[in-house]
């Protein structure tokens, strides 16, 4: 019969609860997602005639800030972070929407400006908050 060595952090080879979940790359998926979003904001930017161009702009205007918003959430459950982000998404389209309006301000390109704006700062902000989280992480170490 086996025991397990415990110590005064835990069980041996087990993260201690309060330890930030480590660091990983981003997902395939989700760079390929980026990298079509950047696809559909420069067809709508140059004004490109593209078969393409309509697809690619709605995966810009609801994709990608679902993507940021989903990477800002973190550990969160899965199929909860999907359901945040997604209404995260349309919320930001829909704001996006309304204030163009209101200030009779509305245009394509800025509408689609706007959300890719937005989902940059969305993502700066998480990659700010989770550097910042690792530095105090180290600091403890």
């Amino acid at each position: 019969m086996q025991t397990k060595t415990i110590n005064r952090d835990g069980p041996v080879g087990m993260p201690l609860p309060d330890a930030p979940p480590p660091s990983r790359p981003a997902a395939p998926l989700t760079v390929a997602g980026f990298g079509i979003a950047a696809l559909g904001l420069v067809l709508t930017l140059v004004d490109i005639d593209s078969p393409l161009r309509a697809p690619c702009v709605l995966f810009v205007l609801l994709v990608a800030p679902a993507l940021a918003i989903g990477r800002a959430l973190g550990t969160m459950d899965p199929l909860g972070r999907a359901v945040v982000a997604a209404a995260g998404a349309l919320a930001v389209d829909l704001l996006v929407a309304q204030a163009m309006l209101a200030l009779h301000m509305w245009s394509v390109r800025g509408g689609v400006a706007t959300v890719a704006v937005l989902t940059g700062a969305v993502l700066m902000m998480t990659a700010a908050r989770r550097r910042a989280s690792r530095g105090t992480a180290d600091r403890a170490a």
